[in-house]
């Protein structure tokens, strides 16, 4: 009979072998995945029951390291006491505010960090590993003593300065382990309250009603347009992240009410840093999951230098290839970090992603009249920045040259392979940016900033047929571009946040944006916020402002008399808030919100809608990346209510989780003056993840989403309607805009099981994530089929499993 030992060998082999086989599990047959699934929980019953034995040769403890920090000026905090809970194990930082812990129990801890004159902090998940060493830095906050004389007890919650309402703050950690996300941060950020996803496959994210482009991605101080490969010209979303979770330090996604720091985009602000490299020892890991292939190293470069380095390549390819699917996608990301301490007030930091997307049509017979209802989008893209940061006696100043750039090539084929529609762009911006804290005293903070950003590469090339282009009486309109400018954006902003009672702070300030290329260039944007402290755990929080956003490049191509016609986009908004902290680890939120547009982009040859872009896949259906005529005649309103609770990992409990609910309402009017329902109007939205973490080396979480439908647009399926509308058979009926009833109701459940195994200097983290555990069908849309002449219904796959490994050393 075997030995224990040798089984476990011969179960990990067959469960490695399966993985090589369908690694995204996307076209497995039924016998793959039940062999995966079973073989796992094989594995996972017989690691349960030998546990004790296998890790006591092991060493089960590790080291952490780490810098503490003055979160208002970034000064560094000597004498701070950093303890391991549910342990006697800490350490004190020295005069340079560094502190080493050794023998801290390997798998995921939580810290309390104490200092006098500061306010205590409980840090979740941090995760200690027998791989790589660990580090981290804490920022404190200075204590304040509410009127009856308490001060504020430590909770696990943080509070971001720039955005006092309808914040959410998640680790790497809490990213990584979310059962469905697929290690993406953006797909994570659907997990708030307020957050529409278009689609189960992509990450285009509709936030209280807007459309994706409305959404900001701030990287290490870079604002990025577009942060997925495959991504959605002139939007927001795509697929997946090119960002490496592995490299994530926090993720903070702001859904409304956020402060002048930010602008240049109307509903959201996600904003992610990245972690330095460790300064211990090179180290390295090897990832394989559900899409791709990386490895990643990080380590010091002598005495003062830091790097953190990784590569990814995707293998659907080779599967879809070997399965004989008409598109075959292929993706490579890079990502690097370099910093630098020059000394205790001064750090340099460089960042540099880069991705190569290429989607190829395999056209045989059978594909071919598939392939022909699919928009292939490749692309190479990268973006870079260097950021100074300097510390001083009341404060701190960032300094930031930053650059991105995507070049796009997008074809869509008709059914003989011959393309029919084309477009080769290249989008390319240089920005700087200086921001500066001063702390004038310990009630009032000063913060301002100036970005300036250049758009050096703006060159457009596009051919769409005119049978692809009708205008508002079905009349073709080919378009044909060849053209290249440039464009220059600029702000300036300020704000002042003070205490003007023990129990009221308030924050007033404004941004001024000017627009080189569009109509009402400069655009003044007051923004005000107060934060009511009911209690040491309730606040009361308000944030009123009005926020301004350019016209996406591309969008000034579309017609020549765009540039001239369109105007900054507008909305008005305000946000309530009431917090409770029930515990140090659970906090309950109730939000509500109204937003107003004005000046939205209005479809000239569809005026019966706004444009609201996305995951766009077929130019059949309708007219790609807004490249026709436009006005900035639109309103709109968006309105709606949250609930959210939010439980960390603590000592008390071994639960995490979070539940939220939206309400949602939200409507337009374009050029016929007719109020209709917005393409992304989501009454209802509900999410509930639970996990739960037995032990350091088990974890168990689940997910249950739930909407109502988007909206939709129905075709034209007779001859007499289409004699009627002057559009073709398989059109869509735009003056039946968004009039077509709802999408199904969706809803998904998603589970996730994780195991760590921690070996002599090795650290390894396998995971079997089931998607729609239930099988249901979720429908994406509607598609008119040209062969059949009737209503395709286009569905998502079934269950979907995926298997992941993490080896750290």
């Amino acid at each position: 009979m075997l030995n224990l030992k040798r089984q476990r060998g011969i179960f990990k082999g067959l469960l490695l072998t399966t993985i090589s086989r369908s690694a995204t599990f996307k076209i497995l047959t039924t016998q793959d995945m039940k062999i995966a699934i079973v073989t796992f929980f094989i594995f996972l019953l017989l690691d349960c029951s030998t546990a004790t034995a296998y890790y006591a040769d092991s060493a089960e403890v590790g080291t952490l390291s780490g810098l503490v920090v003055d979160k208002a000026n970034k000064a560094r905090i000597p004498g701070v006491t950093i303890r391991i809970q549910n342990t006697t194990i800490g350490a004190i930082t020295n005069s340079a505010g560094k502190f080493n812990i050794k023998g801290v129990p390997l798998g995921v801890v939580i810290l309390r960090v104490t200092s006098i004159g500061y306010t205590e902090r409980i840090i979740p998940d941090v995760v200690i590993s027998s791989g790589k060493p660990s580090q981290i830095v804490v920022e404190l906050e200075e204590s304040t003593l509410e009127s009856n004389g308490t001060v504020v007890t430590a909770n696990a919650f943080q509070r971001e300065t720039e955005s006092i309402t309808s914040t959410t703050y998640f680790t790497a950690e809490e990213v990584r382990r979310a059962p469905g996300v697929q290690e993406d941060v953006i797909r994570a950020i659907a997990l708030v309250p307020g957050v529409a996803v278009t689609t189960a496959g992509r990450n285009d994210l509709a936030v209280r009603g807007g459309a994706p482009f409305e959404n900001l991605f701030i990287v290490d101080n870079i604002e990025i347009p577009n942060i997925n490969h495959f991504g959605s010209q002139g939007s927001s979303g795509g697929p997946l992240s090119l960002i490496n979770v592995a490299l994530v330090n926090g993720v903070s996604v702001s859904t409304g009410g956020f402060g002048p720091k930010f602008g240049d985009r109307l509903s959201s602000v996600t904003n992610l840093t990245l972690k330095d490299g460790n300064s211990v020892r090179i180290a390295g890991e090897i990832n394989l999951s559900a899409t791709g292939f990386g490895v990643m190293a990080d380590g010091p470069i002598g005495k003062s230098t830091t790097f953190f380095a990784s590569v990814r390549r995707s293998y659907l390819d080779f599967i879809f290839s070997l399965a004989g699917l008409g598109f075959i996608p292929e993706y490579w990301d890079f990502n690097t970090k370099v910093t630098h301490e020059v000394d205790d007030f001064n750090k340099i930091s460089f960042v540099g992603i880069g991705a190569l997307d290429k989607v190829k049509f395999n056209n045989t017979a059978e594909n071919l009249y598939k392939n022909s209802r699919v928009v292939a989008p490749s692309q190479n893209q990268y973006f870079t920045g260097i950021t100074w940061r300097h510390l001083f006696s009341a404060g701190y100043s960032n300094v930031t040259f930053g650059r991105w750039y995507s070049d796009f090539s997008t074809i869509q084929q008709d059914s003989l392979g011959t393309n029919i529609f084309q477009t080769n762009s290249a989008e390319g911006e240089n920005s700087l940016r200086a921001d500066i804290v001063l702390n004038l005293s310990s009630n009032v903070e000063l913060t301002g900033g100036l970005i300036g950003k250049f758009a050096s590469t703006l060159k457009y090339d596009v051919i769409i047929p005119g049978y692809a282009r009708l205008n508002s009486v079905g009349v073709p309109s080919p378009l044909t571009i060849d053209t290249s400018f440039t464009a220059t954006k600029a702000a300036v902003y300020t704000q002042i946040t003070f205490r003007a009672l023990e129990f009221l702070k308030l924050t007033a300030g404004g941004r001024l944006d000017y627009f080189s290329f569009v109509n009402q260039s400069t655009n003044f944007s007051p923004r005000f916020s107060a934060l009511l402290e009911l209690s040491s755990n309730t606040n009361f929080t308000v944030s009123a402002g009005r926020y301004f956003q350019a016209p996406q490049y591309i969008w000034l191509v579309g017609s020549k008399a765009n540039a001239a016609a369109l105007k900054p986009l507008s909305a008005d908004q305000i946000v309530g808030s009431l917090e409770w902290i029930a515990m140090p680890d659970l906090r309950i939120q109730v939000e509500g919100y109204y937003k107003s547009y004005a000046n939205y982009p209005v479809r000239q040859f569809r005026p019966q809608a706004v444009l609201s872009p996305f995951g766009f896949d077929d130019v059949y259906s309708d007219i790609p990346f807004g490249l026709e005529p436009l006005s900035s005649t639109g309103t709109g309103n968006s309105y709606g209510i949250e609930f959210f609770i939010q439980k960390k990992l603590s000592q008390n409990s071994p639960f995490y989780g979070l539940i939220s609910l939206t309400l949602n309402r939200t409507q337009f009017v374009a050029s016929d003056s007719i109020n209709r329902l917005g393409a992304f109007d989501t009454p209802f939205i509900s999410t509930t993840a639970i996990g739960w973490r037995p032990n350091g080396e088990w974890e168990f979480s689940t997910k249950f989403r739930a909407s109502e439908g988007l909206t939709y647009t129905p075709f034209i399926t007779n001859e007499q309607r289409a004699n009627e509308t002057g559009f073709p058979v398989g059109s869509r009926d735009f003056s039946l805009y968004n009039q077509g009833g709802r999408l199904p109701f969706f809803y998904a459940l998603d589970i996730r099981i994780d195991k760590r195994w921690f070996l002599s200097g090795v650290q390894i983290i396998t995971y079997i994530d089931i998607q729609n555990l239930t099988g249901r069908k979720n429908v994406s849309g509607y598609q008119w089929n040209q062969q059949t002449l009737s209503i395709r219904t286009q569905e998502s796959i079934g269950i979907l499993p995926s298997i992941g490994i993490n080896v750290a050393f």
